[in-house]
């Protein structure tokens, strides 16, 4: 039986760890360390957007603390922010990343999640899906959860995965920062309509919502980054918990 992951996502605006709610810097987090021995992935994500005065961003911080991240940590490291050719994703797996975060990227541009697949392998393309329940139903969002796009997220993540994405990063705008729970059905979704691994994020709050999200939301792996600080003590209380829940995960 194939293990359930628990993976750290780190959101930095400014090369500054932030937290964040409905997709905006929340607040300032000081990083100490990163357990990354209990922790089975970490994701690191750039949200810095740009100046009134100038569209052109610096990911010059970024891509220090993703230099940082790779000599520290012995876990899966993926990155993104920015992506939008694959020369942007050859300099993050250059300092030091495993894999990539697309999103709003591949919304403008799908055949780059090919391109990147192509060149790197299915497993270095992770396909970020953000999105918010509307009277409609569900669609994805995509310039920073501001945009919409008119795609129904179970439906783009199966574009993806037939583009070569070998995984789906789900996220619900709407609970981001809540820690009132994941957003079952939108994850169950997604993973009923793709074969490739779904990470369910956005709105954990205790280490029930991550049984939920694998046992309900049939994820493959939880994502959390608000509801504890990055110690050995809480991330193996989050798998015991999971473990003794009849979850199978690696302690």
């Amino acid at each position: 039986m194939l293990r359930s992951r628990l993976v750290t996502v780190l959101t930095f605006n400014e090369g500054v760890l932030f937290r964040t709610k409905l997709f905006q810097p929340d607040y300032r987090y000081t990083v100490n360390f990163v357990d990354a021995w209990s922790v089975d992935e970490i994701v690191v994500l750039d949200v810095t957007r740009p100046k009134p005065e100038s569209e052109v961003i610096d990911r010059a911080p970024f891509f220090d603390v993703v230099r940082q991240f790779a000599r520290r940590c012995f876990v899966p490291l993926a990155a993104g922010g920015g992506i939008r050719t694959l020369d942007d994703v050859t300099r993050f797996l250059s300092v030091g990343a495993d894999k990539v975060v697309v999103n709003t990227g591949a919304i403008e541009n799908p055949d780059l999640i090919s391109q990147i697949a192509e060149t790197y392998g299915t497993q270095c393309v992770v396909l970020s899906i953000d999105a918010k329940k509307t009277d409609a139903g569900y669609e994805v969002f995509g310039s920073f959860g501001g945009k919409p796009t008119g795609l129904a997220p179970e439906a783009w993540a199966k574009r993806g995965a037939e583009l070569g994405a070998g995984e789906i990063l789900i996220t619900s705008i709407d609970r981001d920062g809540s820690l009132s729970g994941y957003d079952l059905d939108l994850c169950k979704r997604v993973a009923n309509s793709v074969g490739i691994p779904v990470l369910i994020s956005g709105g954990a709050g205790n280490w029930q919502h991550f049984v939920d999200g694998i046992a309900k939301g049939e994820a493959a792996a939880v994502c959390t980054s608000n509801i504890y600080h990055f110690t050995e003590t809480s991330i193996k209380s989050a798998k015991t918990f999971m473990a003794k829940a009849g979850i199978p995960v690696r302690i």
